[in-house]
C-alpha cells in the first residue's frame, strides 16, 4: 500500500515540475550588450551567476560583486570558459551587509568605470534561526537584502505574501520592537526592495534610467531548496531578470509589467 502511495506522490511531483517549467517564460530578446557595463551583486551562485553568464554572452563587461572572492573567481572562470572571448567578467569584493564595504565598492566603481548601464541587485539571504546584528547595528537579513542595496544604488546614481503590514521605523525593521523570525525578516526585506524601487522609478522618471523589481519564481538554488522536483533551475529562474535588463519591450515603460512566471505581477518599471 505504501509503495502505491509513494509512486503516486512522485508522479504528482513530476507532473507539477513539468507544468511549472513549461508555463515559465523565456526572454527572447537578442539584444547585444557590447560596450555596456553591468554589475551583478551576489553573482557567485544561484540566479546571480546565470544572470551574469547571459549578460557576458551578450557582450557585456560584467562585474561580479561578491562577498566570497574565491567562489566568485571560480564562477568567473566558468563563465570565461563557457563564453570564450565574448564579453568580459571581472570580480570585485562587496558585502552588502557591511555598509563600509558598500561604500568602498561604490567608490571604486565611480573611480574606475566611465559608465554603468545595468545594476542587478541580486545578493540576498534568508538568514538564520537566531537574530543576528551587523557591526552597523542592523539586522543581518535586512542589511544584506535591503540596506546594502539601497545604499549602493544611491551611491551609484551619479554614474548613471509574508508581510501584511510594514512599520518602516528603524527599530521595527531591525526587530528591536518585536520577536525575530527569519522568514518575516526575509519578507520585510523584499517588501522594502519593492517600495524602494517604486519610489526610485518615480524619481528617475524622464532621465532615461529604468528601475525594476521582480519575483523570479520558486527557484532551486543554494538559497532555498524545498524540493528540486517542482522548482525552476537557476538558468530558468534568471529569465525575468534578463528580460527586464535587456528587452526592448520594457524600455521606458511606466506600468506594472506582467511577469514571465505564471502571469503574476512581478516587475515594476518607469
Amino acid at each position: 500500500m505504501w509503495i502505491e502511495v509513494l509512486v503516486t506522490v512522485v508522479a504528482v511531483l513530476f507532473g507539477l515540475r513539468i507544468l511549472y517549467r513549461k508555463t515559465s517564460g523565456r526572454c527572447h530578446s537578442q539584444r547585444s550588450l557590447t560596450g555596456k557595463t553591468a554589475i551583478v551583486t551576489g553573482g557567485s551562485a544561484g540566479l546571480g551567476k546565470f544572470t551574469a553568464k547571459d549578460l557576458v554572452r551578450r557582450g557585456a563587461r560584467v562585474i561580479l560583486a561578491c562577498r566570497n572572492l574565491e567562489k566568485a573567481c571560480k564562477v568567473a572562470a566558468w563563465i570565461r570558459e563557457a563564453e570564450g572571448s565574448v564579453g568580459e567578467v571581472v570580480v570585485r569584493e562587496l558585502d552588502t551587509s557591511d555598509l563600509a564595504s558598500v561604500r568602498q565598492f561604490a567608490n571604486e566603481i565611480l573611480l574606475t568605470e566611465k559608465s554603468l548601464h545595468i545594476l542587478v541587485n541580486n545578493a540576498g539571504i534568508i538568514g538564520f534561526k537566531d537574530k543576528r546584528m551587523t557591526k552597523d547595528d542592523l539586522e543581518l537579513t535586512m542589511a544584506t537584502n535591503h540596506y546594502g542595496h539601497f545604499l549602493l544604488t544611491n551611491l551609484l546614481l551619479g554614474n548613471h505574501w509574508f508581510i501584511k503590514s510594514l512599520d518602516v521605523t528603524s527599530a521595527a525593521l531591525n526587530f528591536k520592537t518585536e520577536p525575530y523570525n527569519r522568514i518575516r525578516a526575509y519578507g520585510k526585506s523584499k517588501v522594502c526592495n519593492i517600495l524602494f524601487t517604486l519610489e526610485l522609478a518615480s524619481k528617475l522618471s524622464g532621465t532615461g534610467v529604468t528601475a525594476n523589481s521582480l519575483h523570479p519564481g520558486v527557484i532551486h538554488t543554494d538559497l532555498i531548496n524545498p524540493h528540486p522536483l517542482i522548482l525552476l533551475t537557476g538558468r530558468g529562474g534568471t529569465q525575468t531578470t534578463i528580460h527586464l535588463a535587456v528587452s526592448e519591450e520594457v524600455k521606458r515603460v511606466r506600468k506594472i509589467l506582467r511577469g514571465l512566471q505564471g502571469g503574476k505581477d512581478i516587475g515594476f518599471s518607469m
